[in-house]
């Protein structure tokens, strides 16, 4: 579970009520048609863009920036330079036996073709394309919330342009156009929040999951090759390490001597 996605959304909209609450009486700023135009706005152009279907996988696409799985590329690191360490000493068969304890299905796939002793660059082309089509559905889902973060502030501003052309088509009572004015603009603020506070930054957080779902990813493609290419596990160590930050490469060395110790 990603806490910070929780914390965002609650912290935020505690402190929109607060300003709010500040500012006045907090039913000032609720408007049930301004409401009804940003929110059935966004949604009903979403249908217009995407295929419905997708459009009822929303609440499980904004879920995926919530509950995500935990992703140690190290530890994945460290189980592959293990595979190879089986591989160099019993031999490439001795891995069959153990993708009842791998849990990556990339993973798996890989060394079970490795196994079979299909062509590495077969073997490559197969799970360069699982990723590629594993990257198209994370597309899909940020493209999605992308758009009705796109679609709340235009219907934001459709609803605010709506209400003005209704409050000067009736100037006959001055007194009601500061109100009137005041309803206009809170469907702009609608769209506002919908836009900054919910979706767009649920989009960037599914990106950020999916670049190091890629980088994990990457670092199974490389491993099963060097796996498969007889690499000696220090090689593929190396090789793997690559990928990771100075940062990470380091507190990877010291967990390695304190295993080692």
């Amino acid at each position: 579970m990603d806490l910070g996605t929780i914390l965002g959304l609650v912290l935020g909209g505690i402190l929109l009520l607060v300003a709010m609450l500040l500012g006045g009486s907090l039913m000032v700023f609720v408007d049930i048609p301004s409401v009804l135009i940003v929110i059935g706005g966004s949604f009903t152009a979403a249908m217009t863009a995407f295929p419905l279907a997708n459009l009822f996988k929303l609440p499980k696409i904004m879920m995926k920036s919530i509950f995500v799985p935990k992703v140690d590329h190290g530890a994945m690191i460290r189980e592959m330079v293990k595979y190879a360490e089986v591989a160099r000493r019993d031999g490439i068969l001795a891995l069959e036996g153990m993708t009842d304890e791998m849990e990556d299905e990339l993973l798996i796939l890989g060394v079970k073709m490795a196994v079979d002793g299909t062509d590495p660059d077969l073997i490559e082309q197969v799970l360069d394309a699982d990723v590629e089509n594993m990257l198209a559905r994370h597309s899909e889902g940020k493209a999605l919330l992308d758009g009705i973060g796109k679609y709340g502030p235009a219907f934001g501003m459709i609803g605010t342009l709506i209400g003005l052309v209704a409050m000067l088509a009736n100037m006959s009572d001055p007194s009601t156009i500061g109100g009137g004015m005041a309803v206009a603009l809170l469907t702009t603020m609608y769209g506002a929040i919908l836009s900054n506070v919910i979706f767009l930054p649920m989009a960037d957080k599914l990106a950020l999951y999916n670049e190091r779902e890629l980088l994990a990813k990457t670092i199974v493609i490389k491993g099963v090759m060097s796996i498969q290419s007889g690499d000696n596990p220090r090689v593929v160590e190396q090789k793997l390490k690559t990928f990771l930050s100075p940062g990470a490469r380091a507190a990877f060395d010291d967990d390695a001597l304190k295993a080692a110790a």
